[in-house]
């Protein structure tokens, strides 16, 4: 048999300028195949670890949330946040809400810097730096410590 004659049962195909026998292109498709399998598999896990109680980085949720008004004119409130963040964050507060902060704010104890007031309010540091209050347009004031 010469060169240029086919074997029986084998076909050839012209891809750009090259040729593959029909077994060739068979193994490539069942590769492809799989591959895609195989991440469609990857990306279902993914989906699911994240549902199953994952957070994406950069994001908290607030885990508890409890409040004492048991003293007159004055309530209480302690919440615990859980967060997931970034390399060279921590946990902080941003408008009011749990967020992943600069690790620096923290070590420096500027409370402000992370902007923790609503944006009506005013931020200010306390006298031993042990936390921040947020002062209202209509004077009320929101102390937050740090423990």
């Amino acid at each position: 048999m010469s060169c240029s004659e086919e074997a029986p049962g084998y076909s050839q195909f012209g891809l750009f300028g090259q040729s593959f026998s029909l077994m060739q292109l068979l193994r490539l498709a069942w590769a492809l195949t799989a591959a895609a399998a195989c991440f469609l598999i990857l990306l279902i896990l993914h989906n699911h670890i994240l549902r199953e109680g994952q957070l994406l980085a950069g994001t908290c949720e607030i885990v508890t949330l409890d409040r004492d008004s048991s003293q007159p004119r004055r309530t209480i409130a302690r919440q615990t946040a859980r967060c997931a963040c970034k390399k060279g964050q921590i946990a902080g507060t941003t408008r009011a809400r749990p967020a992943c902060v600069d690790l620096g704010i923290v070590w420096t104890r500027q409370w402000c810097e992370m902007a923790p007031c609503l944006d009506d309010e005013g931020c200010g540091l306390l006298v031993n730096q042990s936390g921040w209050t947020c002062t209202q347009p209509g004077g009320r004031v929101k102390t937050t410590t740090v423990s």
